[in-house]
């Protein structure tokens, strides 16, 4: 294996381990029991300003 192929296979390989660790960030997201961002910063605004 050339340098210039092993190059390729270890960017290959991290692209594949993102990719499915991202893939498996969204399978696995339960938004129940996740806090709502929105509703904290909508907290801190005063009445009349926009966010």
């Amino acid at each position: 294996m050339t340098p210039t192929q092993r190059t390729l296979l270890a960017i290959f390989a991290f692209v594949a381990l993102i990719l499915g660790s991202f893939i498996w960030f969204i399978a696995t997201w339960d938004a129940e029991s996740e806090k709502s961002i929105t509703r904290t910063i909508g907290a801190f605004a005063q009445p009349g300003e926009t966010a």
